[in-house]
């Protein structure tokens, strides 16, 4: 055997072949090429290799999730900018002279739709109310006792103040809150299962190899190097023995997987109508146009009700009066423009195009050791192969995919599942759960989740829509804790909504729940359309 035969890269070559006594691993009855130092190195070597190999296997699927996590952001949030300049042009229309100073309260709620959507914990009920609120000094002003002129700043903060109490929109801030909140919820899981994915993947493509592993890896792709054999490959059965050994782990994974992909089909069907997120966004302004003409109806009860609270109205001062007019003027004389869409760019049917390429996926696990051998460690038939001992035949039983199967394995022992993929199995679990409509998560998150420790579910859910609540949460808006990005998917907090039930939303009950959900952000933004 020659000297250049030798990958330069990989060891220092002795200056003549050795009994190699000390070797570990790579045993022969002949001289050898190895010392203990380059058997070392090797055995790095063939852990690089099959890391490096599972990254670049995984990274079409990786890329198609993440990529599309983007693209339904940027879906979510054109359809909220493309909402908001509607209904702004519709108060343009209707209510000309409260279009302009409603742009900024609008603007401020709009902002709070979208970071709702994509998975801030913020209450959605607070954002609405909060919006209904600033207008009511518009609305008062100028279709309630539309012959006065301009109020002071503290008879307007008098009249701003009076409006939860006065109920002059009747029950629309309720309504629109949990319009939008029911539209939300499943694209908001959707979203949350997308990230998980992205970090099972992350988690799977650097899973800890055992040390049978390894010293399995070292004999089948560098031991025949210390025999001068350095282009012979593993045989197919001995490769699969060796692989299936080495992921039994992740095969565990693969039924979990498969319903991963089945559930978010499932849920995808289930985005029509009142939890079609893109229906109903571009609803939203009939409710606020509508919730103005109540308050006009009821002009002369609200005049009423108002100075029986602050008093006779106050009127600004002549030059406050004009610098007002100067400063809500702008909106009005200026054209909207909303992010130019393509008729086809809407959040159901990207769902659909990620959904199809992700179903090409679904049996990922299943099949990864074999993908390897076949593809990039064995050869082909009728091609002389290593056989773990010298190139030959390989005539050793090969086992199935899975840890049960890895009992009669010749080539690894397997002791037992790795732990961490036993936690990435507990949240795809649960994600399904949440996706499938049959659960809601009441604590925790899911990076909290391990093995024979989860933070429960609320049980079975019979509701043909699912169990996605109304979202209304208590008064305060919270922050967000993470925004998940496609390029920053390790050790995410994920955050499950807590949320009531659709009969009780829409009987008018106010929930006190607050709702933290999973993965946050990032990015992502997405929501779907049915």
């Amino acid at each position: 055997m020659t000297r250049q035969s030798f990958p330069r890269r990989r060891a220092r070559l002795p200056a003549s072949e050795v009994r190699g006594s000390d070797l570990q691993v790579c045993l022969s009855k002949n001289l050898t090429c190895c010392t203990k130092k380059m058997e070392e190195r090797y055995q790095v070597a063939a852990r690089r290799d099959i890391q490096n190999l599972l990254q670049t296997t995984s990274s079409s699927l990786k890329f198609l999730i993440s990529r599309n996590v983007a693209a339904f952001q940027e879906t979510v949030e054109s359809l909220v900018h493309q909402a908001e300049n509607h209904t702004h042009a519709v108060l343009l229309h209707t209510y000309r002279d409260l279009a302009g100073p409603a742009a900024a309260p609008l603007g401020e709620f709009f902002t709070d739709v979208g970071l709702f959507v994509l998975g801030s914990e913020l209450s959605l009920e607070e954002a609405s109310q909060r919006f209904f609120d600033a207008l009511f000094p518009l609305v008062y002003e100028r279709l309630v006792e539309p012959d006065l002129s301009r109020m002071s700043l503290s008879y307007s903060e008098c009249v701003r103040a009076s409006c939860r109490d006065l109920g002059p929109y009747g029950g629309a801030p309720g309504r629109l809150a949990a319009l939008i909140s029911r539209a939300s919820m499943p694209g908001r899981v959707f979203l949350q299962a997308l990230h998980l994915g992205v970090e099972v993947i992350n988690t799977t493509d650097h899973i800890q190899l055992s040390r049978e592993c390894r010293r399995g890896l070292l004999r089948m792709s560098y031991c025949p190097h210390c025999q001068g054999l350095t282009t012979s490959k593993p045989c197919m059965g001995y490769c699969l023995n060796v692989v299936r050994g080495c992921l039994a782990s992740l095969a565990e994974v693969d039924a979990h997987w498969r319903e991963f992909v089945r559930s978010l089909e499932t849920l995808s069907t289930r985005m029509h109508g009142a939890q079609d997120l893109e229906q109903v966004l571009l609803e939203v302004h009939g409710l606020v146009r509508d919730a103005v003409a109540h308050a006009q109806r009821n002009a002369p009860r609200l005049s009423a009700q108002v100075r029986r609270v602050c008093g006779d109205p106050v009127r600004q001062q002549p030059e406050q009066v004009s610098s007002g007019q100067h400063g809500s003027a702008g909106r009005d004389s200026i054209p909207l423009k909303g992010a130019v869409r393509n008729a086809d760019d809407t959040l159901s049917n990207r769902r659909k195009e990620f959904l199809s390429s992700l179903r090409l996926h679904r049996a990922f696990y299943g099949g990864l050791a074999d993908q390897l051998c076949v593809s990039d460690l064995a050869p082909g038939d009728g091609t002389a192969c290593w056989n773990g001992a010298g190139v030959a035949s390989y005539t050793l039983r090969v086992v199935g995919n899975g840890i049960k199967a890895q009992a009669e394995n010749p080539e690894v022992k397997v002791k037992e599942a790795d732990p961490v993929i036993s936690q990435v199995i507990d949240k795809l679990k649960h994600i399904n759960q949440l996706l499938q409509g049959k659960s809601i998560p009441k604590l925790g998150t899911l990076d909290q989740i391990e093995t024979g420790s989860g933070d429960g579910y609320s049980g079975d859910c019979d509701d043909e829509d699912g169990c996605w609540g109304s979202g209304n949460g208590a008064a305060e808006r919270r922050r967000i804790e993470t925004m998940l990005t496609p390029g920053n998917t390790n050790n995410h907090r994920y955050h499950h909504p807590q949320s009531k039930g659709f009969d009780q939303m829409n009987s008018g009950t106010r929930g006190t729940q607050s709702v933290p959900l999973v993965l946050v952000s990032i990015c992502a933004f997405a929501l779907l359309s049915g």
